[in-house]
């Protein structure tokens, strides 16, 4: 077991004279003050990776600019679902000992720290080498392929993604740090520019500035927390000529081996944070993991099953889609806000039912990496 003490985040988007290392010392900052912690209490860091600052030791890099001397340092790589696999690292450090309080940090200046050409060509070699990367796809593209087919095998439709969109912008318009908080319809996503058919622009993630920090302690520390009760992850392929299947990915095997660790069923959630990359991605991983039925997401959406006051309230600040997407610090900010919401600390985007039991859950790659965390409130 391990305590989630203190978690901070900084406003998402453009952010003038800020590199990574300083999005990721105001995040680290506020997340050591919400746990009424200081450096010196800090005996692990974990941090993930940057595209503007590709350092080979970013860890002991931020460590030395913000001031630590940890007894434990490591940096990871895991796409999109790095943030959660640093988190699930932490906790299994503090359950062995190796450290007390670890802060996971992570941040990237990756809308003003780069030209968008830079961005398209760095992310795009995520295809393989051979296979891939010489045919010119970008990573709208992969997800593109991968919506056009599983559209095609569970009749989700256009419409359903954009409702999607729609509901991510909603929960924005509500979060004062969200990157994007112009309430948008159907039709707007729809008239949207196309950029890989099906999706458009608004199936799209933003690309942002940001940072997002979290202490991972051994003890709850006296102040609110909640504690990781389940942690797994599954892989079933780096790359996309290689999957298995285009509509089925390892999204429901890590679900099932964290909740399994956690004791509990997927019925008991009261909270979810599920990665939203692309409107595809989100759709994907609702259906797969078992929150929503195959090729019925946005109709659940549309429906209002996944609103605030709804069944199951899902990415309130706004997701990837609308509150924004540093890179690493992306999904952070989804674990950020489960945390606001199981604590009644949301404000405004306080929902209306009790959440003392959330899932996570993000992909990295193209829908290849998976890694799954269930939180319980400490009571």
């Amino acid at each position: 077991m391990s305590f989630i003490t203190g978690a901070g985040h900084t406003a998402y988007g453009r952010r003038e004279g800020c590199d990574t290392l300083a999005l990721m010392s105001e995040a680290a900052q506020t997340a050591l003050d919400d746990a009424g912690l200081v450096r010196a209490d800090i005996d692990g860091l974990i941090t993930g990776y940057s595209t503007t600052l590709p350092h080979l030791m970013l860890s002991t890099v931020f460590a030395e600019h913000f001031g630590l001397t940890p007894d434990y340092a490591h940096a990871i790589q895991l796409g999109g679902a790095t943030g959660f696999a640093m988190v699930m690292l932490a906790h299994r450090l503090v359950q062995s000992g190796a450290a007390r309080n670890i802060l996971v940090v992570a941040g990237e200046n990756r809308l003003t720290g780069q030209t968008r050409d830079a961005a398209v060509q760095t992310l795009a070699q995520v295809g393989h080498p051979i296979y891939e990367v010489p045919l010119g796809p970008t990573i709208p593209a992969y997800y593109g392929l991968v919506a056009s087919r599983y559209m095609h095998e569970f009749g989700l439709r256009e419409e359903d993604l954009a409702e999607l969109s729609v509901l991510m912008r909603r929960n924005a318009v509500r979060h004062p740090g969200a990157q994007l908080r112009t309430p948008v319809t159907v039709a707007d996503v729809m008239a949207s520019k196309p950029i890989a058919t099906p999706l458009k622009f608004l199936d799209c993630c933003p690309v942002s500035d940001g940072g997002a920090a979290l202490i991972v302690s051994r003890e709850p520390l006296g102040g609110p927390a909640v504690r990781v009760i389940g942690a797994a992850q599954a892989h079933t392929h780096q790359h996309i000529t290689a999957a298995p299947s285009l509509t089925h990915f390892g999204a429901k095997a890590s679900t099932a081996k964290a909740l399994a660790e956690a004791d509990i069923s997927l019925s008991d959630i009261g909270y979810a944070a599920i990665y939203d990359s692309f409107t595809i991605t989100l759709a994907i991983l609702l259906e797969e993991i078992g929150l929503a039925p195959r090729g019925q997401s946005g109709r659940l959406a549309r429906d209002g099953h996944f609103d605030s006051d709804g069944a199951l309230p899902l990415n309130t600040h706004g997701g990837l889609l609308s509150y924004g997407h540093c890179g690493v610090g992306g999904a952070m900010a989804h674990l950020v806000e489960a945390r606001l919401q199981m604590l009644s600390r949301a404000g405004d985007r306080q929902i209306t039912r009790d959440a003392a039991l959330a899932l996570l859950h993000g992909d990295g790659g193209v829908l290849s990496s998976h890694v799954s965390l269930v939180l319980e409130r400490a009571t």
